[in-house]
């Protein structure tokens, strides 16, 4: 297992006329963690990209347990639970800085091996053994 924390704060552009954080924010701050969770391990967007990969999302998923608020600090905690055989699968777990105990929102990503022009690739040795790395050090 591979686990790597984000923190952020919620701003007045996140929130709906609820005053909650509109749904789809959710699949940006996602991305924002997935990134630095993998930039963390040396699997940063750019050099995965030189190296002829790339990482759609194909399938998002959440569960909304309950809404997070305007100035609200906010963990993404990201994990990547068994290596990829052909998708990668990352998991999220959002909740308050000031309550880790209260999970908001649960929520997974699936993304695809392509290679540069656009065909479906199995995991690259050097991402595989980067992952493994991390993993081998839980």
């Amino acid at each position: 297992m591979i686990q790597y924390d984000h923190h952020l704060k919620v701003y007045y552009k996140d929130i709906d006329q609820m005053g909650i954080v509109y749904y789809s924010r959710y699949l940006e701050y996602f991305e924002e963690a997935r990134t630095e969770l993998l930039a963390s391990i040396g699997l940063d967007v750019t050099s995965v990209e030189k190296n002829g990969i790339q990482l759609p999302v194909i399938t998002s998923h959440c569960d909304y347990h309950r809404g997070a608020e305007l100035e609200q600090n906010l963990i993404i905690r990201t994990i990547i639970y068994e290596l990829p055989k052909a998708k990668l699968r990352i998991d999220y777990q959002v909740f308050t800085k000031e309550n880790t105990e209260q999970i908001i929102l649960t929520g997974y990503t699936i993304h695809a091996f392509l290679n540069i022009n656009g065909r479906p690739v199995r995991p690259p040795a050097n991402i595989l053994d980067k992952i493994k790395k991390q993993m081998n050090e839980y």
